[in-house]
């Protein structure tokens, strides 16, 4: 059975938008001005690590046309290993059309999404990355498809923006397995989540 892992970068009090500044956001920009070199190379180490323990890929539509777009500049900027195991991963992309654009080893998940997010989990033996994707990660939570949240924090109060929670109409009772120092200043968490109807446990 995988496991379905939602992996982010959030600032202190819970936004996720806008991380490198290209959406528009006024605050966005955030992940490159308040994480310093070692902060990024330990983050990137980090990420390639989770990468290679990964079976697959499942994003939202706009996550994965963002990650598509950035494919070709990936290995320069940020690391070759991680931009090649991210290239190799099987791809699944939740969206209402199949006109997405093309990246190796795509499949578009699009009728009963549930059905086949859960299908998906029984096929696979590890771990199933979802990278960004809010608006799909807010439904797996709901619908308790999610099994584990990894979350990178970053050492700023935005005070505005969207956060990986807003709309969630239940409590979620989470158990923390891990936190640790990512470089100088940032704090990766990581939390199972509690399987449907029990709360957290010690």
């Amino acid at each position: 059975m995988g496991k379905i892992v939602i992996s982010t970068n959030a600032a202190l009090d819970g936004v996720v938008q806008d991380p490198d500044g290209q959406e528009g956001f006024e605050r966005g920009g955030w992940f490159h001005q308040f994480a310093g070199a070692k902060d990024l190379e330990e983050w990137v180490a980090n990420e390639t690590r989770e990468a290679q323990d990964a079976e697959a890929l499942l994003l939202g539509r706009r996550s994965f046309e963002w990650f598509a777009s950035r494919a070709p500049v990936m290995a320069e900027r940020v690391s070759r290993e991680w931009a090649d195991r991210m290239d190799s991963l099987p791809k699944y992309v939740v969206s209402s059309t199949p006109d997405i654009p093309p990246w190796s080893n795509t499949t578009v998940l699009g009728r009963d999404v549930e059905e086949e997010i859960s299908a998906l989990k029984r096929r696979c033996d590890g771990d199933i990355l979802v990278y960004g994707s809010y608006q799909l990660a807010r439904a797996l939570m709901a619908r308790s498809l999610a099994d584990e949240l990894r979350l990178v924090v970053f050492p700023i109060v935005l005070g505005a923006g969207r956060r990986l929670f807003d709309g969630m109409s239940d409590k979620k009772p989470l158990h923390l397995v891990d936190t640790r120092r990512i470089g100088d200043g940032l704090v990766h968490h990581t939390y199972a989540f509690a399987p449907a109807g029990m709360g957290a446990t010690s």
